[in-house]
């Protein structure tokens, strides 16, 4: 496919590697691709070479490869088709980048948000953890679970799971500051992030813990966060309670 100023070839042979820098060969990848989807140098509909060829045209193994193009499909920028190909899907809208964390979001309307840390501990990652986390099954990883309120309403039930290395605060941090910004105040620079949203029926003790009626309506939000060298630094699964919590997404028409 062609479009006004889109060339495959030229997006491709302007990447350069910094082989010195500390960020991922596959981030530096996905990095440079996102960014001529955006600039629209990769148009809505443009068709990429596959991984193979792409890696022996950047200089770059296959596996760096398909990681990068992995992360692509994650975000919604490209749809790969048997028969068809590798496509974009749509220019990403880009905006200036600002993860928050319900404690941001809760401050920053007004509400006064309060914290009850549940547990704090460090624990071996299992296999699904050190997954989501990308570490060695067994390493340790800081485990936190905390239930925050609105004024004396409950809202949500957060549980977060953190390489241990990027954890230098305590508990009593957790009780008044939000997670993000104890991980900014570290030097952790959040990046960007993959959000899963979904629903169902609160448990027995998700319900309790919320205030709201066995069999309530729940919505669930998982996300993986990573850092500016494309680390994994937080795997988070929360549970929100449905009548008084909602997500919000501003959608834009290409």
């Amino acid at each position: 496919m062609s479009s006004p100023g889109y060339s495959l070839d030229d997006v491709l042979a302007a990447f350069v590697i910094d082989r010195g820098s500390p960020i991922p060969l596959w981030f530096q990848v996905a990095q440079h691709l996102e960014q001529a989807i955006a600039d629209g140098a990769l148009p809505q509909g443009a068709l990429l070479d596959n991984e193979i060829v792409m890696a022996e045209r950047l200089g770059v193994s296959r596996p760096t490869m398909r990681r990068a193009m992995e992360r692509l499909v994650d975000q919604g920028l490209i749809v790969r088709r048997r028969g068809i190909g590798t496509r974009v899907v749509q220019p990403k809208v880009r905006r200036p980048l600002e993860l928050t964390s319900l404690h941001d979001d809760l401050s920053s309307s007004g509400q006064a948000p309060a914290t009850e840390v549940l547990r704090f501990e460090t624990v071996g990652a299992g296999a699904d953890i050190a997954a989501r986390l990308r570490v060695e099954e067994g390493d340790p990883v800081v485990l936190v679970e905390r239930l925050r309120s609105a004024g004396e309403l409950p809202i949500a039930r957060m549980t977060n799971w953190l390489p241990s290395h990027v954890v230098s605060f305590d508990e009593s941090a957790l009780a008044t500051t939000g997670l993000y910004e104890l991980l900014r105040r570290a030097g952790v620079h959040l990046h960007s992030a993959t959000q899963t949203v979904g629903a169902r029926t609160a448990t027995t003790a998700e319900a309790k813990q919320l205030g709201e009626s066995r069999g309530a309506a729940v919505l669930t939000m998982e996300r993986e966060t990573l850092d500016e060298k494309g680390t994994t630094v937080e795997f988070a699964s929360h549970v929100y309670a449905a009548s008084r919590y909602s997500f919000e997404i501003n959608l834009v028409s290409p």
